[in-house]
């Protein structure tokens, strides 16, 4: 496998829209590979295709309460969303900056997996979270567009030390 090179804010190709993976080719399922060893390596929580230039609707996501389980979302679509948190969140794209973000409480996925079958997944907190800004990224929209607040240097350190 290959470590991807994670692109970042003020690269035009994270404001682009990505395109529908039409076809489970094995081009994609070497991305999905690489995209998994490269999210793993840079230690995130999840990672979309545009965040390794490339304009599909791939995401991959970490779930933390499940024993570290990664999910391959291809052509993801947010199908129900309730609730509301307003937590931290941070981006690989952007890196050192941190922002508290409105985001659902509970969301639905419905998704393909490298297999080509569908499915659903639906997360609360810290979950849903990673969903929606896996989600945005393949609609070219950062986390920082809508944050609630973007932390200043004093506020990073007093979470971060």
């Amino acid at each position: 496998m290959a470590l991807l090179n994670i692109i970042k804010l003020g690269d035009d190709i994270l404001r682009k829209k990505c395109r529908k993976v039409e076809e489970i080719t094995p081009r994609i399922l070497t991305l999905l590979d690489d995209m998994k060893d490269t999210l793993l390596k840079a230690d995130g929580a999840g990672l979309a295709a545009p965040q390794v230039g490339i304009l599909k609707r791939i995401a991959l996501i970490i779930d933390f309460d499940d024993n570290n389980k990664i999910y391959e979302l291809i052509n993801p679509e947010i199908i129900a969303a309730e609730g509301e948190q307003q937590e931290l969140e941070g981006c690989l794209s952007v890196p050192n900056e941190w922002a508290i973000t409105k985001r659902p409480m509970k969301v639905t996925v419905r998704a393909t997996d490298r297999n080509g079958c569908e499915f659903t997944l639906t997360g609360e907190g810290m979950l849903a979270r990673e969903i929606c800004h896996e989600t945005d990224h393949l609609d070219g929209k950062l986390f920082i567009d809508g944050a609630v607040h973007v932390l200043t240097p004093e506020e990073k350190k007093e979470y971060f030390e």
